[in-house]
């Protein structure tokens, strides 16, 4: 009776309703919001998302200038949670997302293992 009950719980099968890698989908497609998806496409090259003209203080020229959703697919995982956590002032672009730990693990384990 024992090495059943002991089959039945060390069982190293993920019978998870949701793996980690499905959950990190949903959230790059969704994560409360504008999903990175619309921005990052892939993750796995830089993406125009908006071309817009400015006059160059300088030169009083106008000059077309780029906003660029960089590639995301190899940045480190400490790069990646300081670019969700940090104060929106640096880019007023990315959006902020209220995450937590498991999420964002999720997450950045989906953009690492897009094919």
């Amino acid at each position: 009776m024992l090495l059943i009950v002991s089959a039945l719980f060390s069982n190293p099968i993920d019978n998870s309703f949701i793996t980690k890698f499905e959950y990190g989908a949903m959230l790059y497609e969704n994560p409360r919001g504008v999903g990175c998806i619309k921005c990052h496409e892939k993750g796995n090259k830089p993406v125009v998302i908006a071309k817009y003209k400015e006059i160059d203080k300088k030169t009083k020229k106008l000059v077309e200038k780029k906003i660029i959703a960089p590639a995301i697919n190899n940045v480190s995982f400490e790069v990646f949670l300081d670019k969700l956590r940090s104060d929106k002032t640096e880019s007023k672009v990315m959006p902020t997302y209220f995450m937590t730990n498991e999420e964002l693990k999720s997450l950045y384990y989906y953009i690492k293992n897009i094919k």
